[in-house]
């Protein structure tokens, strides 16, 4: 039997339709006739995810004197989850829903003090008759209506957090053929990754050229205020393109056990989740205690990069003593 038949054959088996297999395999119905119709013969990426999803070996697939369906036959450690194409498919999706949402209460929170920013750059021009005061309490209202929104879409990652920790918490791995899958998509992401996160450093670099250049060229407050503004609306750019980037890699280095996922690296995860749980919140109360205490937020923004060049210094020092700890007790 040919493996355009034993796709027809197990398709049938399963009682699924042309539509229903092209939707799992994540191709085209077209695609699937060709393959049953003999006219084309999917790619290995392709018979291994028939193999993952019909529960068979790809010896069966593709050897045409085996008739009988052979299974997929794997000693594995019982208690070791084994992790589907559904799976996994579903994890990434999930993953990227959850970026979109953190990525827009970020942007939301670095905007809200544009209203404000704004509404005080206009106090510097005389033509238009609006008061300091005037300006601070309507930039103020909108700063925390803005970071009211930007939190509930926090809040709605909730809805993942769940399935999240049942996979992050539970020893795994890729069930047959499904590894290679997503070690290629991982591959093919690379290089996009890799362009978001260069133009977004890019943003952020460029952001200060505005003001910087207004400032040592033209003698106006309100240029410059408006300047700030401009260099907030670039940095929350760069920010809305590194967010989703980084969790998607960051999704794909989970899945294939890689980069930080990878077995050295598992505690020093766990160390910096640990730190941040209360690092973070500590720097946003921080920021926001001093913004308003000073009402000086096309400064205190600083605090952000400050603070992420610390975090980075206090997870290293942390490691550094880690590994001296461990090396007295191995003497």
């Amino acid at each position: 039997m040919i493996l355009a038949d034993k796709i027809v054959t197990l398709r049938k088996k399963f009682g699924w339709s042309q539509e229903e297999l092209a939707e799992k395999m994540n191709v085209s119905r077209q695609s699937i006739s060709k393959w049953e119709s003999a006219s084309s013969i999917p790619d290995l990426n392709k018979i291994l995810m028939l193999s993952e999803i019909f529960g068979v070996s790809t010896d069966y697939l593709v050897k045409d004197d085996i008739e009988e369906v052979e299974g997929v036959s794997e000693d594995t450690d019982p208690e070791i989850k084994k992790i589907t194409l559904e799976e996994a498919r579903e994890y990434l999706e999930n993953k990227r829903d959850a970026a979109k949402l953190i990525s827009r209460g970020v942007l939301l929170c670095i905007y809200s003090i544009v209203p404000l920013l704004f509404l005080e750059a206009l106090t510097e021009n005389p033509g238009i008759n609006l008061s300091s005061d005037i300006a601070s309490a309507l930039g103020l209202i909108l700063l925390f209506a803005i970071v009211a929104i930007g939190v509930v879409q926090f809040l709605r990652t909730s809805q993942y957090s769940d399935d999240f920790e049942k996979l992050q918490n539970t020893p795994f791995e890729l069930a047959y053929g499904v590894r290679s899958i997503y070690v290629e998509k991982y591959k093919e992401y690379k290089p996009e990754y890799i362009r978001k996160i260069s133009l977004s450093v890019t943003l952020f670099v460029m952001s200060v050229v505005p003001l910087l250049t207004v400032s040592l060229l033209i003698s106006s407050d309100m240029l410059e205020m408006l300047m700030v503004v401009l260099l907030v609306i670039i940095v929350g750019i760069g920010t809305y393109i590194i967010i989703p980037a980084s969790m998607e890699n960051d999704a794909l280095n989970f899945l294939i056990g890689e980069g930080e996922y990878a077995p050295h690296k598992k505690s020093e995860n766990q160390r910096a989740e640990k730190i941040g749980a209360f690092y973070w919140p500590l720097v946003t109360a921080v920021y926001i205690g001093w913004s308003l205490w000073t009402m000086d937020w096309g400064i205190t923004w600083i605090i952000w990069p400050v603070a992420g060049i610390a975090f980075a210094a206090l997870i290293g020092l942390f490691g550094m003593f880690e590994g001296n700890e461990k090396k007295r007790n191995h003497r």
